[in-house]
Formats: C-alpha cells, structure tokens, sequence
C-alpha cells in the first residue's frame, strides 16, 4: 500500500494512493498514519480490505498540500558515510561499524514544503536517502535475516544538511543536520509487502534540473537489514521510528570548487524507484 497524509500542517488526514494512482480518504477508517496503526496488522488489515472493496471515498487532490506520510515520529536515526561511492567522493575511509547520528523528528516537513536556508549559512547541501520505518519493538535483534520482519515500510528522505555547522563547528554532527526543514520526508509512506528488495533501489536527485545524484541502494556498505539489527544493539526501535541510511555519491560536499552549495531560490527534486518524487523550493531563514 502507498500511505500518505494530506492537508494543512499539524492538520494532516491519512489516505491512500491505489493502484490506478487515485487518491482515497483513509479518515473514516483508521485515525492517523502514525507508529500505532503500523503496529496494528487489525487497522491495517481493515485498511487494506476497504481498498480492495472499493469502500474507500475518493479526494479530489487538486490544490491539496502532501504532509508527511508519517505522524508523531519518535527518532529519526540516520547512517552516515554509508555507501561505497559517497566515501571514496569524500575522502573517507568506508566505517567499520554504521556512523550513527541522530535528526530531531520536529525537522520533518512535507516532500513539497519549502526549506530553509539557515541564517549565516554558505554550506547548505543536499542528501537523497532511502527512510526505512520500523513497525514492530526492536531490541537486540539477533540476525539480519530477522530484521526485515520490523519494517513496516519505506519512504523518501531528504537529508538536508549544513556542511560547516556539521564539520567545522566542533563536536558531533548534529548541529548540521537539526536545522529547520531540514528533513522532507514521503510523498509516500510504501508497506515492505511493496518493496521486496530494498538493496535494488534506484535514487535520484537534481539541482534546478541538473542531475547530481545517480545511485543505488546496492552500493550500500551496511544493507538495510544490517542497519536495523545493528541499531537494535544501542536502542530499542519503537513502531513510528525512523531511520534514515544515507546517500550515494554526487553531493556538493564531494564536488570541485567552488562547491556548489544550496542558495534560496534553488530547487531540489529528488526521487527513489516506486517510493515516490519529492519537489522543494529552498528560501532564506
């Protein structure tokens, strides 16, 4: 199923999108798209029954804002330097380990909200990445195999990041990556029935038409699995948590200079193959 939440910020209601790209309401069915609902195979189950009933009311999406497809995120933990050909554009040896890092969830914006350019700026750069959304308690999970069994689904994330607040400022990475805006999720939220092979996903990202990002989740040095596994080592993963694994090569950090860093006035546009196309005009803080 493609799960999706529309409406004005902080009122969003949950729908779908169905096989023939129709927009459904979801409101008389289940409350919210939120960490309870993924955690409840009954709502789910009822959700997917009304669709293949043809139950569910039709919205007209005309003019209709696309919110994020998940509510009430618990943590946002995201990967870095986890794919082969961003380490090497970067100079950086490929971990040992997953680099763990954490977004704060008040960071997540619609897939065609603007963002913001923070004050003072001059470094303000762009990351595809493929969210992975937990669905099921996660503790001190004991295999990859079994790992897969807590996603609840996929979506597309934008990682925004603010390369001088990340890497010249001391300490951790947090105070580039927690800007406001800073991380444009969905359009959709895609249930795992959906993408069975999350290591042969297509990313794609341009810069006011300009391809820079042409990658694939293949080139992953920790598989999505590994990642859930390994973060269960630290944390319990709650229904509703995030977890964003980093992105491919093609970043401004990794270009030439002058580096082309994001100004106000670009447009980002950023896809992953079958999960979905986001769009965002960048403007000043």
């Amino acid at each position: 199923m493609k799960l999706l939440r529309v409406g004005t910020a902080g009122a969003e209601t949950p729908a779908l999108l169905d096989a023939e790209g129709v927009l459904r309401d979801l409101s008389g069915v289940v409350p919210d798209i939120d960490g309870a609902l993924l955690a409840d195979d009954a709502a789910l189950g009822r959700i997917r029954a009304a669709a293949d009933a043809g139950e569910l009311p039709v919205l007209d999406a005309t003019g209709l804002r696309v919110g994020p497809p998940l509510a009430r995120i618990g943590k946002i933990v995201c990967i870095g330097l986890n794919y082969h050909d961003h380490a090497r554009e970067t100079g950086a040896e490929p971990p040992a380990e997953p680099v763990i890092f954490f977004k704060a969830a008040d960071t997540v914006v619609g897939p065609y909200d603007t963002v913001l350019v923070p004050r003072k700026s001059t470094k303000t750069d762009w990351e595809v990445e493929l969210a992975v959304v937990i669905g099921r308690t996660a503790r001190y999970l004991e295999s990859a195999e079994e790992a897969l069994a807590y996603v609840a689904g996929y979506a597309v994330a934008h990682d925004v990041s603010e390369r001088e607040f990340q890497i010249e400022r001391g300490g951790t990475w947090d105070k580039g990556k927690n800007c406001e805006t800073f991380n444009p999720l969905g359009p959709w939220l895609v249930t795992a029935d959906e993408v069975p092979d999350p290591q042969r996903l297509a990313l794609k990202l341009w810069v006011n038409g300009e391809l820079k990002q042409d990658g694939t989740t293949a080139e992953q040095i920790f598989p999505v699995a590994e990642v859930v596994r390994y973060v269960s080592q630290f944390m319990t993963l709650y229904p509703g948590d995030v977890i964003n694994t980093g992105t491919p090569a093609g970043v401004a950090l990794g270009q030439p200079e002058p580096k082309p860093f994001l100004r106000a006035g670009d447009v980002v546009e950023l896809e992953i193959e079958g999960l979905g196309r986001q769009r965002q005009e960048f403007k000043d803080a």
